[in-house]
């Protein structure tokens, strides 16, 4: 089986158990800091504050409630593409 651990810069990700991933850009919106997706942040950006840029891995199970989450953050959009490159390369045959 092939090694699924992503090691990241806070600690081994087992990418077996991911239920979700997916990218995010973190806004500031007069206060309200959220995450938004990186097109409506594309499309916003002019009238948001963008903080950071963030890959999520989500390995909440159905019907659980509490959120199981692990999440890096980056500075800009280019390190946060350069992630999800290193990422995707475990899906790969």
């Amino acid at each position: 089986m092939k090694n699924m651990i992503y090691k990241s810069k806070i600690g081994d990700i087992d990418l077996t158990k991911v239920t979700k991933l997916y990218p995010a850009a973190v806004v500031n919106a007069h206060g309200e800091v959220a995450e938004m997706s990186l097109e409506w942040a594309d499309l916003n950006g002019n009238k948001v504050e963008i903080t950071s840029y963030v890959l999520v891995f989500d390995f909440t199970l159905p019907k659980q409630e509490e959120r199981d989450k692990k999440e890096l953050h980056f500075n800009t959009k280019d390190e946060l593409i350069a992630a999800m490159q290193e990422v995707s390369q475990f899906y790969q045959d």
